[in-house]
């Protein structure tokens, strides 16, 4: 079910949520937080509220999404209300403002009094984001503030500040999308012989932030030395990591960004499904945890440490 309400307030979207509760029984109350959108009214919001949809099947919750439209126009609130198959497991309510409502002052303004009683705020930038987020009208209502730094127009601009301005509760999907691969290199470590790793190599696309990350990651939790150098494989992202130890190197090769391949000493070849994962599932593995990351924010730090290679790591699979 679809409700717009055309040039409204948030007083009169509340009352139309306690209307359609009371009326039809559509909405569950069990709701375990209050997730906030915040992007440019078009294109880009309806990905974002399908991501949040499919997310919402784990997490039940409230979506509010601040889609800003044109600075230039008069002042409107155009609200929409979706609940039932068009909100997963989630109520949604778009907010899109106009004229002066497009602020970010403005945002923060409409959406604390939708605000779920007692339940944490996540705050969720599907493109560009804040400078510091922690700063934002809206950052700082949230417990966690998650950002994208891959989805941003300038890639690179967008994770040097996600490295400087970084606070307990930031997070980047950029770090999500490493999961399986922090997972499998954690596993390879465990097995025998048990030797200590003397060095490693991390190669990636040129502008890849996850590579950088991984890079930092290993740099602080092995401490050793780590090259992050750029890949010749075509597959786009991460595309192998080598951990050098006595006895031969662990290696993880992902050239076409679908299979992967682990080579351990004395162990045949295995081929793992390793393809770069959605928003979606990003998403709904970033809303698990409500606390901060600290291991993110030691991965941000470790970059510092990590040499950069120029020649290019061939893979041969």
């Amino acid at each position: 079910m679809i409700v717009d309400l055309p040039s409204s307030t948030t007083s009169a979207v509340n009352r139309k949520l306690v209307e359609l509760r009371e009326a039809g029984g559509v909405m569950a109350l069990g709701r375990v937080l209050t997730l906030v959108i915040v992007t440019d009214d078009g294109g880009s919001a309806e990905q974002a509220i399908e991501a949040a949809n499919a997310a919402s099947r784990e997490h039940p919750c409230r979506v509010l999404v601040i889609a800003r439209g044109s600075r230039q126009a008069a002042a409107r609130l155009d609200a929409q209300i979706r609940v039932g198959g068009d909100a997963g497991a989630s109520e949604v309510v778009v907010l899109r403002g106009y004229g002066p409502l497009a602020s970010e002052d403005a945002g923060a303004g409409m959406v604390v009094p939708l605000l779920l009683p007692d339940a944490p705020v996540v705050a969720w930038w599907p493109a560009d984001a804040p400078a510091v987020p922690s700063d934002d009208p809206i950052g700082r209502l949230a417990q966690r503030r998650i950002t994208d730094a891959l989805s941003a127009r300038n890639p690179t601009k967008a994770f040097e500040q996600r490295r400087s301005g970084h606070v307990a509760g930031d997070s980047d999907l950029t770090w999500t999308r490493l999961t399986h691969w922090r997972a499998l290199l954690a596993t390879a470590l465990d097995n025998p012989p048990h030797e200590p790793v003397t060095g490693a190599v991390v190669a990636g696309e040129a502008v890849s932030p996850s590579t950088d990350l991984l890079a930092g990651w290993l740099a602080v939790r092995l401490g050793v030395k780590v090259k992050r150098s750029p890949s010749t494989a075509g597959g786009g992202g991460m595309s192998s990591v080598q951990l050098a130890r006595r006895s031969g190197s662990i290696e993880l090769l992902r050239p076409d960004g679908r299979t992967a391949t682990l080579r351990q000493p004395g162990q045949p070849d295995r081929m793992i499904v390793l393809s770069r994962r959605g928003v979606p599932d990003c998403l709904a593995e970033e809303l698990r945890r409500l606390d901060p990351d600290e291991i993110y924010g030691e991965a941000l730090a470790g970059i510092g440490l990590v040499s950069r290679g120029r020649s290019p790591v061939n893979l041969v699979p």
